[in-house]
């Protein structure tokens, strides 16, 4: 099995096969949009099953490549692995394995620390609409070193000469565009179409994704009509509140640059945690030591 390039600094053919498997799968999970999370055995005293290096990928199923030992102390780490996968935050586990009746999970008697790194998939901006503001937004989403993905049902507007930068296209109507896009939890859903009508036939199977954001432009008089329409095809509103409308934070922005300023400032604020308030300070240099 053939591996391009380097991998970790190393020839491909000096890479064992555990690890080749291991990196191989990290790059397949990478192209397809899955979460996975690598287990590694960073340190280890005494006598253990594995030793410093060991490796494992764990699958939002379950299923894995790789051991770093087996028995019950692999089944605590994948067990682990999946709540790192669920708060998205690598954690560092500690085994001793001397004694079972105390809860270690082995008897070899030595003892191991392992690390858990969540990889997620390259955080990806979805732009659905090409016209001035779908393009400003693929241009800043682009900029800002997202993977940009661009969506509408009009060849003329979705291609690299009208929008130049955007990683894939997708000329599709609205109705299809769920069956031809993987959407995972780092997708950020900028719908910025052209009516209400699109927006009604979109919204539905977008919000039956993991997606942590799907903003879409427009009036508050816009978004009441196509909720008042969402709402009478049975969507209900805790499903509805997910959707940020009118999109982005309030900047008074008026040109296509200026709101897709607006738009991927909240989606930043969404991904990172922020308040989007503004941090403006008149305090005393004493007073923010204690600051952030």
């Amino acid at each position: 099995m053939k591996v391009p390039g380097n991998l970790g600094g190393k020839r491909a053919e000096h890479v064992p096969d555990e690890d080749r498997l291991i990196y191989e799968a990290i790059l397949e999970a990478k192209r397809s949009g899955q979460s996975v999370v690598l287990a590694t055995v960073i340190r280890d005293r005494g006598s253990v099953p594995r030793h410093a290096g060991a490796k494992m990928l764990i699958y939002p199923d379950g299923r894995s490549v790789g051991t770093i030992g087996g028995g019950e102390m692999e089944s605590r780490v994948v067990a682990e692995a999946l709540e790192a996968l669920a708060s998205e935050r690598p954690t560092i586990l500690h085994y001793d394995l001397s004694d079972p009746s105390r809860g270690d999970p082995g008897v070899c008697g030595g003892q191991m620390d392992i690390f858990l790194e969540p990889i997620l998939p390259h955080p990806t901006v979805l732009v659905i609409g090409c016209g001035h503001v779908g393009q400003a937004v693929a241009d800043l989403a682009h900029w800002l070193g997202f993977r940009v993905i661009v969506s509408d049902d009009r060849e003329e507007l979705c291609n690299p000469e009208v929008v130049p930068g955007a990683d894939e296209y997708l000329v599709v109507p609205p109705e299809q565009l769920a069956d031809k896009v993987t959407i995972h939890s780092q997708t950020y859903i900028a719908v910025v179409t052209r009516g209400v009508a699109l927006d009604v036939v979109l919204l539905p199977s977008l919000l039956d994704s993991p997606a942590p954001y799907i903003g879409v432009i427009g009036s508050r008089r816009r978004w009441a009509t196509t909720l008042e329409q969402l709402r009478e095809q049975g969507l209900s509103e805790e499903v509805l509140q997910r959707v940020h409308a009118p999109i982005g934070l309030e900047l008074n922005a008026e040109t296509p640059r200026e709101i897709a300023v607006s738009i991927m400032a909240e989606i930043i604020a969404v991904r990172r945690g922020g308040t989007g308030e503004s941090m403006k300070w008149l305090g005393t240099t004493e007073q923010a030591k204690g600051t952030a």
